[in-house]
């Protein structure tokens, strides 16, 4: 049977995603150290809030208040026993919100890495990773969602573990990873890499991509190496609004509406499917994107020079699909819309 998320992909030539959880959360009242999870059984109204302002504004597609939501995470803040209640909480407002939109919206649950390092190099074992991805997984399809969505991974190995857990759940789902170190991710993948190792899962995802990183610039160019490299599979593109500058006591990210109207516009000609925003993304931001991906026309891929034109510079000379290695580039100037 064709999941749901399949089913919409299928109709339409992109999808819009949703923007932040944390940025909006913390405007809502969430404290620095909170868990945010605990929210979906203290504070329902806020979750269901934060998941209409994205469905409201014109997402196909939300993710759930689970990112942190696995054992390990959840340790720290006394929770570790609570993981199926948590995620199976999360998706159930979820599915309270989507069912009730004037339009298909797709729950997505979402899976955060465990945050730890897999072995050799940490303790993390395989097995382990799965089993934690597996309790979560359970809890998320017991709540409702449509399809997983593992997102901000670093580390292949931890990607392959999500998919194993996600196959014993018998769950269809999506995968991002984050490529924030010189255009490759913290464990040295490059866009590249990452097409080829989806390529060889057992368990295949409905779409794959890239999400939050440094900035929308470095996100698209990570989008055209996907492109790049002849994917079989839809491309997601989930790019931070803007860059994050600390203010007030606080983290605020200059990108503006108008801004990312460019970059949702550029993340579809450069290849994505599924589009939406990351860190810093509010629904403001996101009613602009609908709007221009709904009026302006599709054109070519754009050159990195547009990118950077429209968004602002790179954060380094190379995503490393040139053979080249890490090597930082300072910014100049103001970025464009700032």
């Amino acid at each position: 049977m064709t999941n749901p998320l399949s089913a919409l992909l299928s109709t339409r030539d992109w999808l819009m995603a949703d923007g932040a959880t944390g940025t909006n959360l913390f405007n809502m009242g969430l404290m620095s150290g909170d868990a945010p999870e605990l929210w979906n059984v203290t504070e329902t109204a806020k979750i269901i809030a934060l998941y209409k302002g994205a469905a409201d504004a014109g997402s196909d597609i939300f993710l759930t208040n689970s990112f942190g939501a696995n054992a390990s995470r959840l340790k720290l803040h006394g929770a570790e026993g609570r993981v199926h209640e948590l995620n199976k909480a999360a998706a159930e407002l979820g599915r309270e919100v989507a069912d009730q939109a004037d339009h298909k919206v797709i729950v997505a649950g979402s899976v955060g890495p465990t945050g730890e390092i897999m072995a050799p190099m940490g303790s993390l074992t395989h097995e382990t990773a799965v089993e934690m991805f597996h309790e979560q997984a359970e809890g998320l399809k017991d709540g409702g969602a449509d399809v997983l969505w593992v997102e901000t991974i670093s580390a292949p190995e931890e990607f392959a573990a999500a998919a194993e857990a996600f196959a014993k759940a018998e769950m269809p789902w999506c995968g991002t990873m984050s490529f924030d170190t010189a255009g490759r991710t913290m464990m040295g993948l490059t866009s590249a890499d990452m097409v080829k190792k989806v390529g060889k899962l057992a368990h295949q995802p409905v779409a794959f991509g890239a999400n939050c990183g440094v900035g929308a610039s470095d996100l698209l160019r990570t989008v055209l190496g996907f492109a790049a490299a002849g994917p079989a599979l839809p491309i997601i593109a989930k790019g931070n609004a803007g860059i994050p500058k600390y203010h007030d006591g606080h983290i605020h990210y200059d990108g503006t509406p108008a801004l990312m109207a460019d970059y949702a516009v550029l993340a579809r000609d450069c290849g994505a499917t599924i589009i939406g925003g990351c860190c810093g993304t509010t629904p403001e931001h996101l009613r602009a994107m609908r709007e221009a991906l709904e009026t302006r026309p599709k054109s070519d891929a754009p050159s990195l020079e547009v990118i950077t034109e429209k968004l602002g510079a790179f954060s380094s000379v190379s995503d490393g699909t040139d053979g080249a290695g890490p090597a930082a580039t300072p910014r100049r100037g103001r970025r464009r819309r700032s």
